[in-house]
């Protein structure tokens, strides 16, 4: 198994918290354009812009940020808990809309 399946790892991740980690990673540590880590990752540019927001309002409540191991479970305000809706760019495996 050569290296590029190990790299698709971390730039295809399939796991969708993964896949925001990577996608969040590529905006605040590789400075990719929100746009760009957005289609990179198959997110909806509007989507993506509210993941990022949440994202910095989560670390900005004084608590571990989001993907840490210590934060807690219930560390997120009940309204919050469920994912958000994602809308994926990314064409059917079956071809069907």
């Amino acid at each position: 198994m050569g290296d590029a399946t190990f790299r698709d790892f971390f730039l295809k991740p399939s796991c969708p918290r993964q896949r925001q980690y990577e996608a969040l990673r590529a905006v605040f540590v590789d400075g990719l354009p929100q746009k760009e880590a957005a289609e990179r990752f198959g997110y909806s540019y509007g989507a993506f812009r509210v993941l990022v927001a949440q994202f910095r309002t989560d670390c900005s409540e004084d608590s571990p940020p989001p993907f840490s191991s210590n934060r807690p479970k219930a560390a997120r305000p009940a309204h919050r808990q469920a994912n958000l809706p994602v809308q994926m760019n990314r064409p059917s495996p079956t071809g069907a809309p």
